[in-house]
């Protein structure tokens, strides 16, 4: 019987998560930050997971003045804010010590609606991807991450 990517990664205490594509061929997925649930951008390319600065209250983030200046999707030299010991749960995936860089989102928000998609909470960046030891399985639209044992 041949073995499946599912079977075989599931055997090795990983759990999937549904991905959905969106018109701008962006993966989403819905996770919660410490404990609100929201909606948000896998993107590999992303160095930090990062959240806009309007869902500071909504995700209950202490936010720190940053240095660090954010670039991607266009955009550069954008002013930055960030929030330390968050805690991201990814369907049964969990990690309790997570930084997230705060920036204005409204780019990538305008495009997603632009293209008739939903507006994001945030992005799922590299950080979080390695964390979780994670694997895409693109063809079937899942997200694969390793339980901590």
């Amino acid at each position: 019987m041949e073995q499946t990517l599912k079977t075989l990664l599931e055997s090795q205490d990983y759990i999937r998560v549904k991905l959905k594509l969106t018109k701008t061929n962006h993966f989403e997925l819905k996770a919660s930050l410490n404990g609100i649930k929201g909606l948000f951008i896998l993107d590999t390319g992303a160095s930090n997971s990062c959240v806009g600065f309007t869902d500071i209250d909504t995700f209950k983030l202490k936010a720190k003045d940053s240095r660090i200046k954010a670039a991607g999707a266009g955009a550069t030299d954008m002013f930055t804010q960030s929030s330390t010991k968050n805690h991201i749960k990814i369907g049964k995936w969990n990690y309790l010590n997570l930084n997230l860089v705060l920036f204005d989102l409204k780019h990538v928000n305008t495009a997603l609606i632009n293209h008739n998609s939903q507006p994001v909470n945030g992005i799922i960046g590299a950080d979080i991807l390695k964390k979780g030891k994670a694997i895409i399985d693109y063809n079937k639209k899942y997200l694969y991450l390793k339980l901590k044992k």
